[in-house]
């Protein structure tokens, strides 16, 4: 098989953390996290979010809705530089290395319209790619089907030559189905051997 024409890198646990649990077990405890997280359906919000809804206005409509946890639930707005960090060094390095040999380099990520703006000037990663596919600006969200089919409309490359990491299993498998080429992201290791055993990049431009 020749090599892929297209790299398609997901953001989140890629190319940076997206570990909200986490951050809040940092800032209000573990015990208070799981109950605000039972009683908010905050990952619910996000979805809301990364299909185009405004970032603060939904954010904070969302924290009146329940009073009790305002303040936590604004949190998701006034401190995402936190909830979307740290950078993952090892994949940024890879993104470009492969630009820099001019391979062409996608995003595709379920990101809001609103959040990617306010997201670009801060994360200049962000400005690395050849193309970028945005669930808030598509409309539609991963895993659905249409939104792979979308890219696939948009590049104009055929299935098989589009390699493509993101961290979820299920969006990995509606990758897969429309024939591309995946690979479940665990480790920016794990993804610069993929790279080499598609002859993209060799051991030493991989950090290997």
């Amino acid at each position: 098989m020749s090599r892929p024409q297209a790299v398609i890198f997901d953001i989140g646990n890629v190319l940076t953390r997206w570990q909200p649990e986490a951050f809040y077990d940092r800032v209000i405890g573990q015990d208070r996290r799981q109950a605000l997280f039972a009683e908010v359906d905050l990952h619910g919000m996000n979805d809301r979010i990364d299909e185009g809804a405004l970032f603060r206005e939904t954010i904070y409509d969302w924290a009146e809705a329940y009073p009790a946890w305002r303040d936590e639930i604004r949190m998701w707005y006034d401190r995402w530089d936190e909830l979307a960090s740290p950078r993952i060094d090892g994949s940024i390095r890879l993104q470009r290395t492969l630009r820099a040999k001019g391979v062409q380099v996608f995003a595709l990520t379920n990101f809001g319209r609103y959040s990617f703006e306010e997201a670009l000037p801060k994360m200049d990663f962000l400005q690395d790619f050849d193309r970028r596919y945005v669930s808030g600006v598509m409309g539609v969200i991963k895993p659905d089907p249409r939104i792979y089919e979308m890219v696939e409309a948009d590049c104009g490359l055929p299935p098989e030559s589009l390699l493509f990491t993101d961290d979820r299993a299920d969006n990995i498998t509606a990758a897969a189905r429309r024939g591309w080429r995946t690979h479940q992201f665990e480790s920016w290791q794990g993804w610069a051997a993929r790279l080499v055993a598609e002859d993209l990049l060799t051991k030493q431009e991989a950090g290997l």
